[in-house]
């Protein structure tokens, strides 16, 4: 099972998507701005990437800009204002078991599903 916090909106997450429905994968899709991940979810899925929480931000959102969270170093902080914010998490994400990645480029989805 993969599991994809998508944006359909975003042309790369629709894009990763396809790509597992062309791969025949068995999949669970998380729209994960109708559907916020909580501080849990979000502190696992950085372990399982193994980057900090601004790694995992979309640093270019005015939101991002709006929250001055370019000036805020401490690691909680910036965990509260992705659960807060789903917006500003970086998309698609590919999960699979202690795996993940973010599928950017493309490749990366490739590279995972092997």
């Amino acid at each position: 099972m993969t599991t994809i916090w998508h944006n359909p909106k975003c042309a790369k997450s629709r894009e990763a998507l396809a790509l597992l429905n062309d791969k025949n994968q068995e999949i669970e899709v998380v729209k994960y701005l109708e559907t916020t991940p909580s501080r849990t979810e979000i502190e696992t899925l950085l372990d399982k990437l193994g980057i900090s929480a601004r790694a995992l931000m979309r640093t270019k959102e005015d939101i991002y800009k709006e929250l001055g969270l370019a000036k805020i170093e401490d690691e909680n902080l910036l965990i509260d204002a992705l659960v807060q914010n789903p917006k500003l998490i970086e998309r698609p994400i590919l999960i699979r078991g202690n795996q993940a990645v973010i599928g950017r480029p493309i490749k990366k989805v490739i590279d995972f599903l092997g």
